[in-house]
């Protein structure tokens, strides 16, 4: 445990009477008067699975394949630059993460490669292809991203993984960009034109841990991961939201009061020393004067310090006038001492930089039913308020997500979906949320 003395009590005291819900001043923003905020250990003892939040029993066995011959998981739709679901020449279009279907589910995430769907109705999904024309992506492989349409062009966003070219499979994580066309007619969808791959976006150590400072010292993860397109309607300006860690090394990792929320939360529940390792963030980068390439990393928005150590697929809805920041994260990334469902998190603000509070007073928005408590992930909320998601393991029993690649090899093909999920519809009303109804699978709009 980590024994707080007098003078840390006087601390807490003190972060307890400026902090509210978890909001606290990062030192980055002290001239500025913007502000990173703590998702804290006290917010996360707060959740509790209802009816409002908890999704109903989905048979994985039974839905269908969208992408006969593939595995898809992670998936986000073609926005304009306003950031609205785009429509060119009457088509909608959305991007998958894909591996082939004879891949064990473990290993998808080794090889996967960015396909796109298309279709009139935004339901009815046809597969269209690679995104990409192979072996013009940089990294070994690609993980998720974002796509923007300005007129018929495309800039697609996406995680470079590993370095091209390297034998060895590896874990660095550098967000990329490139830009092509958008060609439609009758019959489909195609992308061609591609310009130069380019990444636009690493770690620097300080706001965002590197994978070597993530590799000194046993434990916790490495993420610099997810770019997700966003313009502020309010500023005009744009940024990409992306999910990464804390920066540091954990060796150079302290403590700090607010991480666990109020003073009198904090003398009640005494924090675990191998909390350290969990130092989730949602990052934000800004367009520099326009140029789709050149971005200003910024401080993150939102930092989980000895809280949870993934915060995935960052992205933002605006609704009456506010920002609703949505993430993911799963049951095993959680600190030493904390605990919370396989969901979909989100905050508000009256801006987009500073002032995020936990949608729920917790911040869960939606989460598997817990007999049931791996059957979807990777949730993005379009700006209708429709969430999608995959279909991910099924029907486990007591097995834990760890578990399943012991098991055969039939065993884990039966019992993984690798499909979309049914979309989810909520409501959003201020800092409350509800799950309304449940649509059918793949239905963006």
């Amino acid at each position: 445990m980590i024994r707080i003395n007098m003078k840390g009590l006087a601390a807490a005291a003190l972060a307890a009477c400026i902090v509210t819900s978890g909001l606290s001043v990062h030192p980055a923003f002290a001239q500025g008067g913007e502000q990173t905020v703590n998702w804290t250990r006290e917010d996360v003892s707060k959740i509790e699975l209802n009816q409002d939040n908890t999704l109903p029993y989905m048979d994985v066995s039974k839905l269908e394949k969208m992408a006969p011959g593939y595995h898809i998981w992670d998936t986000w739709p073609l926005l304009d630059r306003d950031g609205n679901i785009a429509s060119y020449k009457g088509w909608k279009v959305i991007f998958s993460l894909s591996a082939p279907n004879t891949v064990l589910p473990g290993k998808v995430h080794d090889i996967a490669t960015i396909r796109y769907f298309y279709s009139k109705n935004g339901k009815d999904w046809t597969l269209g292809g690679e995104l990409f024309p192979a072996g013009t992506a940089l990294g070994q492989r690609q993980w998720a991203g974002s796509a923007m349409l300005d007129g018929d062009q495309i800039h697609a966003f996406y995680t470079a993984t590993g370095r091209e070219g390297q034998a060895q499979l590896t874990y660095e994580q550098r967000i990329a960009s490139a830009a092509g066309r958008i060609v439609a007619d009758s019959t489909g969808v195609r992308f061609e034109n591609w310009g130069q791959h380019r990444v636009i976006l690493e770690p620097d150590g300080k706001y965002y841990q590197t994978k070597e400072q993530a590799q000194q010292g046993e434990g916790g993860g490495y993420a610099f991961r997810d770019p997700m397109w966003f313009k502020d309607p309010k500023t005009g300006k744009e940024y990409l939201l992306f999910e990464g860690n804390s920066g540091g090394a954990v060796g150079e990792r302290s403590f700090k009061p607010e991480y666990a929320g109020s003073g009198e939360y904090l003398q009640q529940h005494p924090v675990p020393a191998g909390a350290v390792h969990a130092n989730g963030n949602i990052g934000i980068a800004e367009v520099v004067n326009g140029d789709l390439t050149n971005f200003k990393l910024l401080p993150p928005l939102i930092e989980a310090n000895y809280v949870n150590e993934e915060l995935e697929r960052p992205h933002v809805v605006v609704k009456d006038k506010k920002y609703y920041l949505f993430t993911d994260s799963h049951i095993n990334k959680y600190a030493e001492g904390t605990h919370g469902p396989e969901g979909m998190y989100g905050f508000v603000s009256d801006k987009l930089i500073g002032g995020y509070k936990p949608l729920n007073g917790s911040g869960l928005v939606l989460a598997n039913p817990p007999e049931n408590p791996y059957q979807a992930y990777s949730w993005l909320v379009t700006p209708e308020l429709n969430v999608v998601g995959f279909a991910h393991f099924g029907d486990l029993d007591n097995l834990t997500i760890g578990d399943v690649g012991n098991q055969s090899p039939e065993f884990q093909f039966s019992h993984f979906g690798g499909t979309l999920a049914p979309t989810v519809k909520i409501s959003i009303k201020g800092d409350r949320t509800q799950i309304e109804k449940v649509l059918p699978q793949g239905w963006i709009k």
